[in-house]
Parts: C-alpha cells; sequence; structure tokens
C-alpha cells in the first residue's frame, strides 16, 4: 500500500499492516511512502495504469503474484480496516492524536531516507560523455562499446548525452530506449539532446562525429572546408563554457577528422591542447589486417605500425618500426619475444608493389566501414587514454609541436604512447628518407588545409578576424 508520509490514515493502515505482517506466517506488506508533493501525480499515474478509481491516501491493494502485477484494488483506510476484520478478525482502535504523531514521524524519517540516498548517489559521480551528431549508425556500435565496462573500468559508471539536430529527434528517442533496454549495469543514464545551447554540460568525454559528405561535382573543396570551421566554430565556445576543465575531445568521422581537431582548438583556446585528439586507430587495425593476412598470423600479433600524416586525406602507413609477437618462425621466444616485420616478409616486392597498391585501396575500404570499425577505434584509443599502452605504440591524431620536423600548429597523426591518463609523442624513432619526405608531402597538405579553413572563416566574420 501506498500514501502521504505525514498523512495519519496511512500511519493507521502502517501499522495494522505491520501487525497483520509480525503475527500471520503468510501474510507481507510492501509500503510506498510518497512525499506530499509527489502523491497526486504518483496516484494518477498508478490509477491510470491498472485501470482503477481512487482518489484518496492511502491506497491498498492486493497481488496475487509477486510484486509488479496489476492486483486487486481494496480502497482506502476504512477498506483495509474492513478487509482485516473479515478475513483475520484484526482491527485497529488508534486515536486520532496518536495518528497525527505518527504521521509526523513518518513524514522525518523519509526526508531523511531521502537525504541519505541523495547524499550516497552524490557520492557516485558518473562520467558524463557528449557525442555528437548521434544519429549516425557508429553511435549504435559505440554505445555498448562505452557500457559495458572495457573503457573506462568495471567499477566507473558513466551517463551517454546523444546529441543531434531536431529532425533526427526520433532516431536518438529509439536508441535512447534501445540502451535502456540492454540494461548495462554501469550505464546510469542516458539521454537525447537537441538543443545546441545545453550541450556539452559538465562533460568528462566529447566524441566529436559531425562530417560533411564531400562531393566536389556539388561545390568546392573550400566551402566543404568551410562547413567544418562553422561546426567547430559553433562547438568550441561551448565546451569551453559548459565542459569540465580536464575535458578530452576525439574528433572522429569519415572526413577531416584532423582539421576538427584543430579548428577546435583554434576556437576553444582554454581547451587543454593535449587533450583534443583525432583517431587513427581505423586505418591501423586495417593494415594490420593486410599483413596478418600476408604472414598467416593473428591481427593481435601485429604491432607498432604508424600511421602518419591526415587521417581522413593522405595518409602514410610506416613499417620500418613495426613487430610480429608470436609469429610462427624458427626463433621463438617467451610471450615478449618479436622480431621485426619487414625482416619476416621475405617477398620485399610484395611489400613495394601489393602493400602498397593495397594503401591506395585502404582508403576506400575504411571509409566504407560505417559502423563497427570506427566505433572500435574510438573506443580502444578511450581505453588506451584511461588504462595506458605502456609497450605499444599507437598512432593518434595530435597536435604538432615540432616533432620530425613537422610545421607547429596543425594535427598531425604520428606515434604516441599513452600512460597515467595523458600521451606522449615517440620522438626516439630513427626515420629513414622515404617517410622524412613522406612526412614533408603530408604536413603541407594539412597546413593548406589549415589555412583555407582561416581564411574562409576570416572571409565570413572580417569583424571578427581583426
Amino acid at each position: 500500500f501506498t500514501g502521504k508520509a505525514n498523512c495519519p490514515y496511512y500511519a493507521k493502515a502502517e501499522l495494522l499492516a505491520d501487525y497483520l505482517q509480525t503475527n500471520l506466517p503468510n501474510f507481507r506488506v510492501h509500503k510506498i511512502t510518497l512525499h506530499p508533493d509527489k502523491w497526486e501525480q504518483w496516484l494518477h499515474d498508478i490509477c491510470e495504469t491498472n485501470g482503477w478509481e481512487h482518489r484518496q491516501c492511502p491506497i491498498v491493494w492486493r497481488e496475487l503474484l509477486d510484486r509488479g502485477g496489476k492486483g486487486q484494488l481494496l480502497g482506502g483506510l476504512n477498506d483495509f480496516l474492513e478487509y482485516a476484520q473479515k478475513y483475520y478478525g484484526v482491527t485497529s482502535m488508534m486515536l486520532g492524536k496518536e495518528m497525527l504523531d505518527i504521521a509526523e514521524e513518518n513524514l522525518q524519517a523519509h526526508l531523511e531516507i531521502v537525504k541519505e540516498d541523495e547524499e550516497i548517489k552524490s557520492l557516485i559521480k558518473p562520467m558524463q560523455i557528449w557525442i555528437t551528431s548521434a544519429s549516425v549508425p557508429i553511435c549504435y556500435h559505440l554505445i555498448p562499446l562505452l557500457a559495458n565496462g572495457e573503457v573506462f573500468g568495471m567499477t566507473t559508471e558513466i551517463s551517454i548525452h546523444l546529441l543531434d539536430a531536431d529532425q533526427f529527434k526520433e532516431i536518438l528517442h529509439g536508441m535512447v530506449m534501445e540502451a535502456e533496454d540492454m540494461a548495462f549495469p554501469l550505464l546510469r543514464s542516458i539521454s537525447e539532446h537537441t538543443e545546441i545551447d545545453q550541450a556539452f554540460i559538465n562533460a568528462d568525454v566529447i566524441i566529436v562525429l559531425d562530417d560533411v559528405l564531400l562531393n566536389l561535382e556539388v561545390q568546392s573543396l573550400e566551402n566543404y572546408i568551410r562547413e567544418v570551421s562553422e561546426i567547430c566554430q559553433m562547438y568550441a565556445p561551448l565546451i569551453e563554457k559548459n565542459a569540465k576543465s580536464d575535458v578530452k575531445v576525439i574528433s572522429s568521422g569519415k572526413t577531416f577528422a584532423n582539421l576538427k581537431a584543430t579548428m577546435l582548438r583554434t576556437y576553444g583556446p582554454s581547451i587543454r591542447p593535449e587533450n583534443i585528439i583525432a583517431i587513427s586507430t581505423s586505418w591501423e587495425s586495417a593494415a594490420k589486417a593486410i599483413l596478418a593476412r600476408k604472414l598467416n598470423m593473428s591481427t593481435a600479433g601485429v604491432k607498432d605500425v604508424i600511421v602518419w600524416g591526415n587521417i581522413t586525406g593522405s595518409n602514410y602507413i610506416d613499417l620500418s618500426h613495426a613487430k610480429l609477437y608470436g609469429y610462427d618462425c624458427a626463433i621463438w621466444g617467451p610471450p615478449n619475444f618479436h622480431r621485426p616485420l619487414l625482416d619476416m616478409i621475405y617477398d620485399s616486392e610484395w611489400i613495394h608493389s601489393e602493400f602498397l597498391s593495397a594503401q591506395s585501396t585502404l582508403s576506400s575500404r575504411v571509409s566504407r566501414c560505417t559502423a563497427m570499425l570506427p566505433a572500435h577505434a574510438v573506443a580502444t584509443a578511450l581505453r588506451y587514454w584511461y588504462h595506458g599502452t605502456p609497450e605499444e605504440i599507437v598512432s593518434v591524431g595530435v597536435l604538432s609541436e615540432g616533432q620530425f620536423c613537422i610545421p607547429e600548429g596543425i594535427t598531425f597523426s604520428m606515434p604516441v604512447r599513452f600512460q597515467n591518463g595523458n600521451w606522449e609523442v615517440v620522438t626516439e624513432l630513427e626515420m629513414n628518407e622515404t617517410t622524412q619526405k613522406a612526412l614533408e608531402r603530408l604536413s603541407h597538405e594539412l597546413v593548406q588545409e589549415k589555412l583555407v579553413a582561416l581564411k574562409e572563416i576570416n572571409e565570413m566574420h572580417p569583424y571578427e578576424a581583426e
């Protein structure tokens, strides 16, 4: 039965029910005590759900099954007294003053319980994760990866916020319902958002999935770059205003991943530069898969393949530092024993012809992967960021500070190691002439892309530029 915490009639019914439960072997009672402000709405909802007519406090019903069934409505206090007298020969002789005193005690106890619950909940602060353009297919695969505990840890609760335009509201609502139905133990909440002004509130992690779909027959590359810059110019001030000061921002998607990271830094100068990265993991994983098939081994044994340059544009896959673990060859060693990959591929012609040819087709292959692979790439990068990669080199688009003679101020995919929640560029690598020439070419492309983006925005907002 249920009633208002300060209701004297609820107090009388409660004590009678407690007496029956204590003295009858098979009598069980479940009490729901509500704050007076929440009583009317709760009563309306339960009566509407069960088809009952009841307007008094308390409301008493009998369930023939475990709690959760529709149940048989008994009525209010008088109905419950009559029921107890008829079936069990028990009634209550509680006086009015006693009822009022107990009702006051009930209210105080209820308020203390509510306060205690709120204090306990406040100690468990879920990680706030925001995903932009959340209606895209990658998000369907990304949500389970984030919520299963493997990315942030099996003791870290998360709240996911899906952000997109109002026209995608139904898609977002469907995703929220599906995620709730999956009942992830670590998913505290998931919500949909279409109001851009409220974006990124208290964000710990922001995953930017926004894409512009390139069709150079429709408009010029410069116009697409302008669109990307406008998106970042909208997001960056909101991140500075609403997100936490140490927020981590991941730029992903099929187009302009490097440029989005660069522009978010440009228009959000107070965002920590080291906390904005672009994801290269899709390229890295696909390249490892090609090499593993060639060597007839597990993809997991291929390490330290480096992706340089523009993640969603021109890039260079460097095998000069790649290693093989657990490769079936004449020399064996402990689990940490490895062999240089180039030493194990004796067909050097394959490296210079077929693999390079595969690199040219890898772009279309990666771009066609719109869901599982990019979702896995984002989740993997976040897992590295929070749990580290002490031995392995991974490729990430980060802000260049002049490493490897790459111009400063652009987002460039390069080798890094994650450790203790941070990353550092692996600068001790030796560079051969082929790689150095590739870096010069790729750097020029990204510098020009950034210059075009700044030029387009300055032309649109000349007063701001001044």
